[in-house]
């Protein structure tokens, strides 16, 4: 289970911290992923990071941006994000991964948080 949170409104320029605390299975089993879906539009990828928490990979949206991080031993995950854009508003989703795939594509997750949702005002 995957619960996101962390989000709100927010100013352009400002920054947020959204976190996701997973419960259940072991947390380092899992690559963790962050998604958003803006009204009207697909769900998108915004950054994964893997099992041991080295390797990190961005949307070139928010590359240089944003910071996804883990810390394993509370099993929660990070989404650091600066420099906020109006653009940047969303529904912010966490989803975990026990396959193989790049960890880009929605379809590469088996579970998913219920969402936060991100407001960024100009």
């Amino acid at each position: 289970q995957l619960q996101a949170s962390g989000g709100g409104l927010v100013q352009a320029g400002g920054s947020l911290r959204l976190s996701c605390a997973a419960s259940g299975r072991t947390f380092t089993s899992y690559v963790m992923g962050w998604f958003r879906q803006a009204p009207g539009k697909e769900r998108e990828f915004v950054g994964s990071i893997r099992r041991s928490g080295i390797s990190t990979y961005y949307a070139d949206s928010v590359k240089g941006r944003s910071t996804i991080s883990r810390d394993n031993a509370k099993s929660t995950l990070y989404l650091q994000m600066s420099s906020l854009k109006p653009e940047d508003t969303a529904v912010y989703y966490c989803a975990a991964a026990d396959g193989l795939g790049n960890y880009r594509q929605p379809s590469d997750y088996e579970y998913w948080g219920q969402g936060t949702l991100v407001t960024v005002s100009s």
